[in-house]
């Protein structure tokens, strides 16, 4: 008993040593500060003060959109082509929406079964991938579930087409917005 006492007294006081050891080495370190800024220095900092670098570059957090002269003016303070994210909007706009994220450009809805066909539902993803007004920048994944005799809803096979029809959908609509724009 006095042995296992002894022991534990002994571990406790190597576990201390050791912490004692990785504690003493951190002080050797000393933390460097940018130059013209020093510690405890909480000046305020202005407008025409030299440029400062950020984490996200020159162009911010959403890169160059909207900026005059770059090229990108359909962003709209948004992450993806403005008249593509609207189009995708109206043209699945009769489904529930599950998920929609303007500066990562996906929509997801959440399963939609139509009056006229009640044994099958469906739901779709829409990935809008380019800043641009550009046909390969949307992106449709379609999917379809048929409920069976226990009443239970099964993955089915999705035509191809389907997908493909309603990017073509949302294309048209984004150039008719972008007219509708430009007038």
């Amino acid at each position: 008993m006095m042995e296992s006492r002894i022991r534990a007294v002994l571990g406790v006081a190597a576990l201390a040593f050791a912490m004692g050891l990785g504690l003493s080495a951190c002080d050797k370190f000393d933390a460097q500060y940018p130059e013209g800024r020093r510690r405890g220095d909480t000046t305020p900092t202005f407008a025409n003060d030299k440029k400062r670098e950020t984490i996200f570059g020159d162009g911010g957090l959403l890169g160059a959109v909207n900026k005059p002269g770059s090229g990108q003016g359909d962003g709209v303070g948004i992450g993806v082509n403005a008249f593509l994210w609207r189009a995708s909007l109206d043209t699945i706009g009769f489904m529930p929406i599950a998920t929609a994220d303007a500066f990562g450009g996906t929509i997801i809805t959440d399963w939609h079964q139509l009056p006229e066909s009640p044994g099958e539902r469906f739901k779709i993803n829409i990935f809008i991938l380019d800043r641009a007004l550009r046909a390969d920048g949307v992106k449709v994944s379609v999917f379809k579930q048929l409920r069976d005799q226990t009443g239970q809803w099964v993955d089915a096979k999705v035509d191809q087409r389907m997908a493909t029809d309603l990017e073509n959908s949302i294309l048209t609509r984004a150039r008719q917005l972008r007219v509708v724009s430009t007038e």
